[in-house]
């Protein structure tokens, strides 16, 4: 244990130094919080049973109501948004400075986001023939492949946003909100088409994205401007939920009629201000709890791989799932109907076991996110400390 430690000092003091010191830690944190919360969020709300033969999806959000609350602390797509948006904005316009071309800037910017993604779809094509020629029923193989691909979106999503960069960096969020109410009130209130809701797909988003491009122009530089955004938030999606009949989750729930993320509506949005208000107001304290060399070692690292994170959480829980059905019965928590408070506990419990999961999963396919070398050519800094030397990735935590 006493080795473990000290070759941690080590690594943090590196990774610490390592660090550029214009480098804002907080927005690091931010999205390393928003990573966590979407990863924490799908292995909590989302259950894979043997009720009717093979695996079908559930959430325990369709038995239990009153856990909606649940949804509000790890849905927070919104803040990866800002984040994202922030750093784009921030990013082209260094890149214009420097005489980067367009195509330049947004080739890196995209490269490092799909590289990941061939790995997923490569294997999980190969599984998915392995299984239907194994004899396995095709519902549930599309199951699977369904919980797989869903957060597929979130990266096109994201893709479109940072490539419009130059186009919506300085658009005003009132604008796409506007959208987004316009139409929730033809859908909802008017009879509008199904079909139109998928426009708030990408001015769901945008809200958000265009919140942390002004964020990088110094539009939040007063704590009152983002009290006033949490605050008019806040109170909006509670008066939506209570009085507009929005659900009260902020995911999709299995068996109802309207999901607010699938596509996003008024009250996703309205909740997504109120996310990016507290996470504003978060920054000082974040980046003080940053000068911590251990903190910000973790977060750093998280950072690195946070597409390899997201993209295989969901094989991660699906791997443990499935080699639980090895056992004699149904094991509480990972194939059990989510239709009591026990299951809950029970899920916990399995947490560290998916978290265990992913870390094989991050260890086999994390060097896809880096461009397929575990570190480049002069890419690294060798530190010295406790008689020990400690590689750290000096460029990739630059870029991050």
């Amino acid at each position: 244990m006493r080795e473990l430690r000290a070759r941690w000092s080590v690594l943090t003091e590196g990774i610490d130094a390592a660090t550029p010191a214009g480098r804002d830690r907080a927005v690091d944190a931010l999205r390393a919080f928003a990573i966590l919360g979407v990863v924490l969020g799908h292995w909590l709300v989302t259950a894979l049973t043997t009720a009717d033969g093979g695996l079908s999806n559930t959430s325990p959000l369709a038995y239990t109501g009153w856990l909606a609350p649940v949804s509000w602390v790890f849905q927070t797509l919104a803040v990866f948004f800002l984040v994202g948006g922030h750093v784009a904005a921030r990013g082209y316009a260094s890149a214009r400075e420097r005489g980067d071309s367009y195509r330049t800037w947004v080739g890196g910017r995209l490269g490092r986001l799909f590289r990941p993604v061939a790995a997923v779809l490569v294997l999980w094509t190969l599984a998915a023939g392995g299984m239907l020629a194994g004899g396995v029923a095709v519902t549930t193989v599309q199951t699977l492949v369904k919980l797989v691909l869903s957060p597929l979106w979130f990266l096109l999503v994201f893709a479109v946003l940072t490539a419009a960069t130059p186009l919506v960096a300085r658009l005003h969020p009132l604008w796409p909100l506007a959208v987004v109410a316009g139409v929730d009130l033809w859908r909802f209130g008017l009879g509008g088409p199904e079909w139109a809701g998928w426009v708030n797909v990408i001015a769901g988003w945008l809200v958000p994205y265009t919140l942390g491009a002004a964020w990088s122009r110094g539009a939040f530089a007063r704590r009152r401007t983002a009290l006033l955004l949490l605050a008019a938030g806040a109170a909006v999606t509670a008066a939506l939920i209570l009085w507009g009949g929005y659900p009260a989750s902020m995911v999709g729930v299995p068996g109802v009629a309207v999901s607010n993320l699938n596509p996003p509506t008024l009250a996703a949005a309205a909740f997504g201000l109120a996310q990016c208000g507290l996470a504003l107001l978060l920054r000082e304290p974040l980046a003080r709890a940053m000068r911590r060399p251990g903190a910000w070692a973790k977060v750093a690292l998280l950072n690195l791989s946070a597409m390899t994170v997201f993209l295989w959480h969901q094989t991660a829980m699906m791997t443990v799932t499935a080699l639980g059905l090895l056992a004699p019965a149904d094991l509480p928590g990972l194939h059990t109907v989510p239709d009591s408070l026990l299951w809950i506990p029970a899920r916990l419990l399995w947490l560290p076991v998916f978290a265990a999961a992913l870390a094989l999963c991050w260890a086999a396919f994390r060097t896809y996110e880096r461009g397929g070398r575990p570190e480049a050519e002069g890419a690294t800094r060798i530190v010295a400390g406790s008689g020990r030397r400690a590689a750290v990735p000096v460029e990739e935590i630059a870029h991050a």
